[in-house]
């Protein structure tokens, strides 16, 4: 497993090692030693999988609040998908600061998207699944969202916008005053 640095500090991609022969292929997804920095002293309590029927779909932008907070490990394993994450971190230089990063299942990447971050994806591709590893348990009275259309955070998606979820058209827009999220 690499890691690769973004311009968002503790956002990182990671690229698996790819062994292939007639067969067919091999990578390792997920190892907690390899993982064990960037996990913080966490472990990986859940794993979730999407799929989206319908290119330019959007999904997010999803978050816990503290104490729920989580680390997510997002990997696509079918199709594409323009996978999204903004830091909402009070004590973050980049606070409001989004980095996407094309993501599909012929590239052997994925994002690692730390605590006190909203994640949200646009597919790319029919049918596309994601697998998602997270180091918290799914806490309906902690969640929080940011819209995907929020005017103050200005995501470029790559192509149309085709279809986005009742609750996701629903989140508010980040306020003037919004201070972050305290971990």
């Amino acid at each position: 497993m690499d890691f690769q640095t973004t311009s968002i500090q503790d956002l990182q991609i990671l690229e698996m090692d790819y062994i292939s022969d007639e067969r067919g292929s091999f990578y390792r997804l997920f190892c907690d030693r390899e993982l064990q920095e960037v996990l913080d002293g966490k472990t990986i309590v859940q794993i979730n999988h999407s799929m989206t029927t319908t290119p330019g779909s959007i999904r997010g932008l999803h978050f816990q609040y503290p104490p729920s907070s989580e680390i997510k490990i997002v990997r696509c394993i079918r199709g594409a998908v323009f996978d999204v994450a903004l830091d909402l971190r009070s004590n973050s230089n980049s606070m409001l600061r989004w980095h996407g990063e094309r993501l599909s299942a012929d590239d052997n990447l994925a994002l690692i998207i730390p605590q006190g971050f909203a994640h949200g994806f646009q597919s790319l591709e029919p049918n596309s699944e994601l697998l998602y590893l997270h180091s918290a348990h799914y806490d309906p009275g902690a969640e929080g969202g940011v819209r995907y259309n929020d005017p103050s955070v200005a995501i470029e998606w790559p192509i149309e916008i085709s279809n986005v979820s009742e609750r996701d058209r629903s989140h508010p827009l980040i306020k003037a005053d919004f201070a972050g999220i305290s971990l």
